[in-house]
């Protein structure tokens, strides 16, 4: 099989040298690394490797090439091979000179590329083999090959293989999609002597990481879960805890991580997956601290990890379906999570987020999972290489999806109903947006219509002003339209806005609170109910702001403790 290409563009020989060198003494045994002096020579071998179908995991290129700018090289690579990463490299200072520092900036905002790289200066230089090496990993995990952890074996446009992908994706779970019939699939399958895909009712899962190679014929998304080694039932050591998470979304991990690592018994419930809304975002590039960006299923994995190391327990497919106080303030309550029962809190954390508003078009509605997505999903990415992608909505989700999509799809349509984006979007996605000729943005819109045969084919969307309707192609719909908090199932006790957010702090009424102390920042009408997140009223709708409020509520959940008697028989 071809090795991937690690290409080097820089003019200065020595500086090419040395960075061939420290690529190859890291990487050469499993990569091919090549370096080039000039621009041209490195478009030409990129394009013949575009030609051959080779694999190209990363492109470092000199921002002063005199014949192709590195800028514009690495643009191009974005077109010939889109699961590439693309840096520009830097001299050690250079990063002082206005000049050089222009360049990373602008080259950032119009998405030319997704990082920088320091040339190195020493050898063996270990900051320039860490630095390339989260490029390989991040590269590594888009290419659809049988050399995964877990590979599904499924139709290519199957509604529960859409289903399937989202839980591994959503869940941190390295996977392959293969579709099936194909040369990829059936040599995966022979490699264990899987069972015949075709007799199958659904998509067949297989585990190479496990001993022998594991396989799940149509598993349910318990199933999937429990083989990755994550919990879905509870334990009787979960019964009885001093505080439930309802949400495993950043601002529930950050709970989490916060409550377990200050000596609290925490469980944390969550009814779809790690990571929430936020798990489907393909890349957060505005979180503190990494500054090449983050997935979003990545945060939430290593939230879910620190938390799991700090002794916080997990249940993930169980939704909390009521709640009630177990006397007195102070006696705690009882959390009753579906068919699993139930489960004593001194106290809960409300973290369960939002989910988007649903479109409401029937024709629509009846394509859900086939080609119509609600969120993000960047797993399907792949499978609109060269399509139509439509996206509803102009939050920094729909930001983020749509940079994503547009390095596989033709085009990519982005449907708001405001004048623009800038009422609720990060000015870092929009001007990589702007900048993107394969994304238009239709303002002052929505989606009223669409269909397909068995698959989405099609849109509908009218101008808000003049009723005019046009039909746009669509193979693929990602809806990220408003948000539902979906707090029904609370107790009437428990105050919430016209919207149904949680109200908390000093927008509890007097009316609504018995104690004579004031409710804490983040407790709810009812005391030992806390909200943090987007599903509290008036939050702001950020994964730093999510995280800050999650991290913060432990110190009031032991203020809470603290002034509670403890109830009798406890």
């Amino acid at each position: 099989m071809t090795r991937p290409l690690l290409l080097a563009v820089d003019p200065d020989p020595e500086s090419l040298s040395r960075i061939e060198q420290e690529l190859s003494r890291r990487f050469g045994i499993d990569f091919r690394v090549r370096g080039e002096s000039d621009g041209r020579a490195g478009l030409a071998t990129l394009e013949k490797a575009a030609e051959r179908g080779e694999p190209v995991a990363l492109v470092l290129a000199d921002p002063w090439l005199e014949d192709v700018p590195g800028t514009e090289l690495l643009g191009r690579v974005r077109s010939l091979h889109p699961d590439a990463g693309r840096a520009l490299l830097v001299p050690w200072g250079a990063w002082a000179d206005r000049r050089t520092a222009d360049a990373i900036l602008k080259a950032m905002a119009h998405g030319e590329i997704n990082y920088y790289v320091l040339k190195p200066w020493t050898s063996p230089d270990e900051l320039f083999h860490r630095t390339v090496a989260e490029f390989v990993q991040a590269w590594s995990r888009t290419v659809i090959d049988g050399r995964r952890e877990v590979v599904v074996v499924g139709a290519a446009r199957s509604s529960r293989g859409h289903e399937v992908r989202s839980v591994l994706s959503r869940n941190g779970i390295p996977h392959a999609y293969l579709d099936r019939g194909t040369p990829q699939a059936k040599q995966a399958l022979d490699a264990i002597a899987a069972p015949d895909p075709d007799e199958a009712t659904g998509p067949l899962v297989v585990w190479f990481a496990s001993l022998g190679g594991k396989v799940l014929v149509d598993p349910t998304d318990q199933e999937i879960l429990t083989a990755w080694g994550i919990r879905t039932d509870l334990e009787p050591e979960d019964r009885d805890v001093d505080v439930v998470v309802v949400g495993a979304g950043p601002a529930g991990l950050a709970a989490a991580v916060y409550g377990s690592s200050e000596g609290l018994t925490v469980l944390c419930l969550e009814e779809h997956s790690l990571g929430g809304q936020a798990g489907t975002s393909s890349l957060i590039r505005n979180y503190l601290g990494f500054s090449r960006g983050l997935s979003g299923a990545e945060l939430a994995q290593r939230g879910f990890q620190q938390a799991w190391v700090f002794g916080a327990r997990f249940v993930l497919t169980r939704r909390v379906t009521g709640l009630v106080a177990n006397g007195p303030v102070g006696s705690g309550f009882r959390v009753d999570v579906g068919d699993a029962g139930s489960v004593n809190a001194k106290s809960v954390i409300l973290a369960s987020g939002v989910a988007y508003r649903r479109l409401g078009v029937p024709s629509l509605e009846a394509l859900t999972g086939s080609g119509v997505y609600y969120g993000a999903n960047v797993s399907e990415a792949h499978g609109l290489t060269g399509a139509h992608a439509v996206i509803v909505g102009g939050g920094n989700s729909a930001g983020q999806a749509a940079l994503h999509l547009h390095r596989y799809a033709a085009d990519v349509t982005i449907v708001v109903r405001t004048a623009d984006l800038s009422g609720s979007m990060s000015q870092y996605l929009i001007d990589e947006i702007e900048a993107s000729p394969y994304i238009a943005v239709v303002p002052n819109a929505e989606v009223v219509g669409g269909g397909g045969d068995g698959w989405l084919s099609h849109v509908v969307v009218s101008d808000r002003t003049s009723g005019e309707q046009r039909t746009l192609p669509a193979d693929g719909l990602f809806v990220m339209i408003g948000a539902a908090p979906h707090t029904d199932w609370l107790p009437e006790a428990v105050l919430r806005d016209k919207w149904g957010f949680v109200i908390t702090g000093a927008g509890v009424d007097d009316a609504g609170w018995t104690l004579p102390r004031p409710p804490l920042p983040h407790e709810s009408s009812v005391p030992g109910l806390f909200a943090v997140g987007d599903v509290r009223s008036d939050s702001v709708k950020r994964v730093a702001s999510a995280v800050g409020e999650g991290s913060v509520v432990v110190s009031e959940v032991h203020r809470y403790l603290a002034l509670s008697p403890a109830p009798a028989g406890r």
